[in-house]
């Protein structure tokens, strides 16, 4: 049975999620477009291009060195993908001004990919920071 192009565009995203879990951030950037739109729940604005990702990533990664992004639910339509992710990390570094606790930290997101020509070009994300941020603020979070 040929592989249809919404299981392709899945494929897509599982590759992503897996060099971003191997913080492979060269190999992840290969999968976007030049152009590569960057829309964040609670920006004010939107960023675009490879560098801009790549950027956001290393903060995240930086601060929660080895996080691993585990796929919860995904399904895809046409040429979108939905994933429902948990991310696990420790927060050996700085996040958002906020001093390296050395706690670990659970937190969800859902997250909507937008694929061209078998690359990424467009994420809608929706983490819940508000969980994130309680388990690097409250001492009785984890």
């Amino acid at each position: 049975m040929p592989i249809t192009q919404a299981q392709a565009n899945i494929d897509l995203i599982r590759r992503a999620l897996s060099a971003f879990n191997a913080a492979d951030l060269d190999q992840c950037v290969t999968l976007l477009t030049e152009d590569f739109a960057i829309n964040l729940a609670g920006m004010p604005f939107q960023m675009r291009g490879r560098e801009a990702w790549k950027s956001n990533a290393e903060v995240m990664q930086a601060a929660f060195p080895g996080i691993q992004a585990e796929i919860d639910d995904i399904f895809g339509a046409e040429d979108r993908v939905a994933v429902r992710l948990t991310f696990r990390g420790t927060h050996r570094g700085e996040f958002l001004g906020i001093a390296a606790t050395g706690r670990d930290v659970v937190f969800m997101s859902l997250e909507l990919y937008r694929v061209v020509d078998g690359q990424l070009a467009e994420e809608w994300i929706s983490s819940d920071l508000t969980t994130l941020m309680r388990q690097l603020t409250e001492p009785d979070a984890n």
